[in-house]
């Protein structure tokens, strides 16, 4: 500043500046705290325009090629919450579907035993002896359907029905009747009997489906398995315990 000059003016004709200095330094705290904010901001604009400044490139389509990224990046957060939400989802809620005979191999059993009707049938031969149906209790019947070719379900059940020193009848009815005799002789193990069940008594009462199976108490209520499989296994009989040796 020339002291000749007159006050306020400097010698380059520069105009005067009006600055204030606070006496305290507390007073700029608020202008410092916008000039953080804004730099902040600045640096945030900063690092966005490098992060997708190689998609403004002409090689990666210009800046058109942000607005797939975008669409990519929603789509791969949208599969990521389907996935989890699968994944949580717990055993419990998930929809159960209820074993049948035919998925689970296990015979299907009704709820209640039947009883045995009061009609009659014929024992080893179509016009054999006539029996109540009644009458055969403490045994196993074995309701065989035309051509179900289970030879081997019918020994299976033979060897159980012995074992535990149960009666065993081969029962047929209608158009199974025919091949009852030659089943009875070659896959009862001696023990099985004929039951020719010409008024299909036992089939009504049992509502047969299949290879049935009837296992009969002394009181001739039955528990009934229906459409069993060609081979089915019954459970096994209990073994003897081993005498012990003195």
């Amino acid at each position: 500043m020339s002291f000749a000059s007159e006050p306020g003016r400097d010698d380059s004709n520069l105009p005067p500046v009006n600055i204030v200095v606070p006496d305290d330094a507390r007073e700029l705290a608020r202008d410092v705290l916008a000039y953080h904010r804004e730099m902040r901001a600045r640096r945030r604009r900063q690092r966005l325009t490098r992060l997708f400044s190689p998609f403004g490139r002409q090689e990666f389509g210009g800046h058109a090629a942000i607005l797939p990224l975008i669409a990519t990046i929603v789509a791969l957060a949208m599969l990521a919450g389907a996935m989890l939400s699968v994944i949580t989802i717990s055993p419990a809620s998930a929809p159960t579907v209820p074993a049948t005979a035919e998925t689970s191999g296990v015979p299907k059993l009704q709820s209640k035993p039947i009883s045995l009707p009061a009609g009659t049938v014929r024992v080893g031969a179509p016009d054999g002896r006539i029996v109540q149906a009644r009458s055969l209790v403490n045994s196993v019947l074995a309701l065989v359907p035309e051509n179900c070719q289970c030879g081997t379900g019918l020994r299976n059940l033979a060897v159980q029905a012995i074992a535990r020193h149960l009666g065993l009848y081969f029962v047929a009815s209608g158009a199974a009747m025919p091949q009852l005799k030659s089943l009875t002789a070659r896959y009862g193990d001696g023990a099985a009997k004929a039951v020719y069940d010409t008024g299909d008594v036992i089939g009504a009462a049992s509502h047969a489906v299949g290879l049935t199976v009837l296992v009969v108490g002394s009181d001739a209520t039955a528990d009934v398995s229906r459409n069993l499989p060609r081979d089915f296994q019954p459970s096994p009989a209990p073994r003897p315990a081993p005498a012990s040796g003195k």
